[in-house]
């Protein structure tokens, strides 16, 4: 077996690793650069999650060398090996990537003109000489790329981002609507708080209001071009089945034999003695199966086997290519059968772990108490450690910061601000990050204060500190596990201090949900029946008693962090099974209401997706939104598809044209009609944004149903 000396680190912990090909040999991306790809390169990306199970893709550049993508094809290959022949294997080209992919990276993609050959470097820097602009493309998966810094390369439709070093400007034209403006936000505070450590400064400008900075940057403005509309687009309605073909090096080379001329398939028809290809080229899809009792060379061929079918066929070169053992089938590969089953006895590294919020599969024994103590359960993405480095934490009162009673730290007030600065050690070296958290009640002057402080407190330390500006309901994985164990509670409203502004309500209700880290957190919610869901844990204090209530779907880990919120409370509770509640529980409740109940919340196989479908072109089209999604990825100009495999909802947003929200029917029945996995008379469920039932809510953590009230954009221009 062939190793290399980076291996040593390969799928040790969860999260992403990322490695780059120079000079035929890899070298590591620093974690605070991932996300960042120059077009001229090849690189080898492995996503380890907790079970362990691996996912390992190659990413090309449009302008990479035949030498660079042979040569990532050659380190995927040893380190599928390395790790036991179990990882799923993706080929990655730009512009073109898998939603697995795009899943890793919520601030979205960019792409930087030039390469290794041309002597650009990943270095982490507070590199203020920066100048450079950002063409911001996509909704759902963003995709920032640099193109020339001339007003020649601007159009009124996009988000573009210029980037002058110590000053970020967000430029907005006049046609790109409120939701394209907030996801190309994104990507301008993760450049601010990744690139620049914190130290940049945020504008956003709108086409006609360029200040004089911009002017001078890219000389006088003429008049721009209309927008364009995004190619690269998967239309749904035009979907073609599957084709399944067996691989076989009988005859000394490798043959491909037609199994089934088109799906749905059997899952018998797959051998555990052979390899398969599922042609879905027409999508641009070639998925290889690896039985497990396949022989050697079979199973090391197969992604190479794939690329000459892909050849044979004429299909484009940005067809992608998954490569997938026995029990790692992904859910696009899984739904071209329609009687696919998981089996549950599946253990190791082939396991096909689903690392979302919301689906619940069969854990490997897990000890709380040693959750940060073991690196190897340290959270899966964006955790620089495992939190157990020095924590100290400020609330911003009267324009200055007041520390908070350590017994208390982990508990938030959306009528606060706070400044939270974390200390760790990497390679004998001291580093910092101060996260500030921006409650959604706080006042104006307390966000403008909490910038301000923090800033200060940055260069009291030298500027050396990493900045992260929290949004109330956005903590990232590595906050969430700052606080040792306990969880993050978040009351909704009031705050910290002493006679504040608000007094907590008699009645309050926590919902407790563990995050795909593990971390888990607790928020307050509505105190009535509808806030429940089978999968959590909630704690409700009413004026006369506490009770802790356990869905049937909860975990272990939900329960216990329960007895801390408790705690929090003051005073002791009673425990409640869902089915068991006393009628004095459903009181007060308010009476009792239907809530998320599903049973697949409690034993899922497979995940929930979530897409946003559009026919303003006259057509349908269909785009996923990748990775872990919340209620902001609900865009309110589009009708979205919730698909939990047993029904599908239909949200449509207020802004929605009229096309679309009287189509909505129908674009649900294209979307299970295309399904090849022949899923048919699906109950299709239409909602309405601000009218949403708990069985369409209950599938996203601490719903708010007063998010669409204020403008999210304001909020975002907060953060600037």
């Amino acid at each position: 077996m062939v190793s290399h000396k980076e291996f040593a680190s390969a799928g040790k912990q969860p999260g992403l690793q990322v490695w780059r090909i120079e000079n035929m040999d890899l070298k590591p991306v620093p974690k605070a650069l991932h996300g960042c790809f120059y077009t001229g390169d090849a690189y080898v990306l492995l996503f380890t999650t907790k079970a362990p199970s691996y996912y390992i893709h190659m990413w090309m550049g449009d302008e990479c060398s035949q030498d660079e993508s042979g040569a990532a094809a050659i380190f995927a290959t040893q380190l599928d090996d390395f790790l036991g022949g179990g990882p799923v294997q993706f080929r990655e080209v730009q512009n073109n990537e898998s939603i697995t992919f795009l899943g890793y990276f919520k601030s979205g993609i960019k792409y930087q003109a030039g390469g290794v050959a041309s002597g650009f470097q990943h270095v982490v820097t507070n590199d203020m000489d920066v100048k450079r602009l950002l063409h911001i493309k996509g909704r759902r998966a963003i995709r920032a790329t640099e193109v020339p810094l001339s007003w020649q390369s601007f159009n009124q439709g996009d988000c573009f981002i210029v980037d002058l070093g110590k000053d970020i400007y967000q430029w907005c034209g006049n046609e790109c609507n409120r939701f394209e403006r907030l996801k190309a936000s994104q990507v301008a505070i993760d450049i601010r708080d990744n690139e620049r450590n914190g130290r940049a400064k945020l504008q956003m400008v709108d086409d006609g209001g360029e200040p004089q900075a911009l002017i001078d940057a890219l000389g006088p403005k003429p008049t721009l071009a209309p927008g364009t509309p995004d190619d690269e687009i998967v239309d749904t309605s035009n979907k073609k089945k599957g084709a399944l073909y067996m691989i076989s090096d009988a005859s000394g080379s490798m043959k491909t034999t037609m199994v089934a001329q088109s799906s749905p398939f059997r899952q018998a028809m797959l051998s555990a003695e052979e390899c398969y290809i599922l042609d879905n080229g027409v999508d641009r899809n070639v998925f290889v199966w690896k039985g497990p009792k396949a022989n050697t060379t079979e199973r090391k061929a197969a992604m190479s086997a794939a690329e000459k079918f892909i050849k044979e066929k004429g299909y484009s070169a940005k067809t992608q290519i998954q490569v997938l053992p026995a029990g790692g089938e992904t859910t696009l590969f899984k739904q071209f059968f329609s009687d696919w089953k998981d089996k549950d006895q599946t253990t190791g590294p082939t396991k096909a772990y689903t690392f979302g919020r919301i689906a619940k599969v069969e854990q490997v024994p897990f000890d709380a108490s040693s959750l940060h103590s073991n690196n190897t359960m340290a959270a899966q993405h964006a955790m620089v450690d495992d939190g157990t480095g020095n924590v100290q934490i400020w609330r911003v009162e009267q324009g200055d910061r007041v520390p908070v009673e350590p017994s208390t730290y982990g508990q938030f007030y959306g009528g606060d601000c706070y400044l939270i600065l974390y200390s760790y050690k990497l390679g004998g070296r001291e580093q910092h990050i101060i996260y500030t958290w921006q409650g959604l009640k706080c006042t104006q002057d307390e966000l403008a204060a909490s910038a301000f402080l923090t800033v200060k407190l940055d260069d009291s330390m030298g500027g050396s500190p990493v900045q992260v500006r929290v949004t109330q309901g956005q903590e990232p994985p590595h906050l969430m596990s700052l606080f040792q164990g306990k969880p993050m509670m978040i009351h909704s409203g009031g705050t910290s201090r002493k006679g504040g502004q608000a007094k907590a309500a008699g009645k309050r209700l926590f919902q407790l949900r563990q995050g795909s880290t593990r971390a888990t957190r607790a928020v307050e919610v509505e105190p009535c029946a509808s806030s429940l869901n089978t999968n959590d844990v909630f704690v409700l204090k009413a004026p006369d008693a506490m009770v802790v209530w356990r869905g049937l779907g909860a975990s272990e880990e939900e329960v216990s962090a329960a007895k801390h919120v408790v705690k929090a409370l003051g005073g002791s509770a009673s425990d409640v099974t869902e089915g068991k509640e006393p009628a004095s529980f459903w009181s007060a409740l308010g009476g009792k209401k239907d809530y998320q109940t599903s049973k697949s919340l409690q034993n899922m196989v497979k995940p929930p997706r979530l897409f946003g479908c559009s026919n303003k072109t006259g057509r349908l089209i269909v785009e996923e939104v990748p990775g872990d999604f919340n209620q902001s990825d609900l865009a309110t100009d589009d009708v979205m598809l919730l698909d939990t495999w047993d029904q599908i909802f239909l949200w449509v947003g207020n802004d929605a044209n009229e096309v679309e929200k009287t189509g909505a029917p129908k674009i649900a029945k294209e979307y299970v009609d295309s399904d090849p996995s022949g899923r048919r008379g699906l109950p299709i469920t239409t909602v309405k944004q601000g009218a949403e039932p708990p069985i369409f809510t209950g599938w996203f953590q601490a719903w708010d149903a007063k998010m669409w009230e204020t403008d999210p954009l304001d909020r975002i221009r907060a953060s600037f």
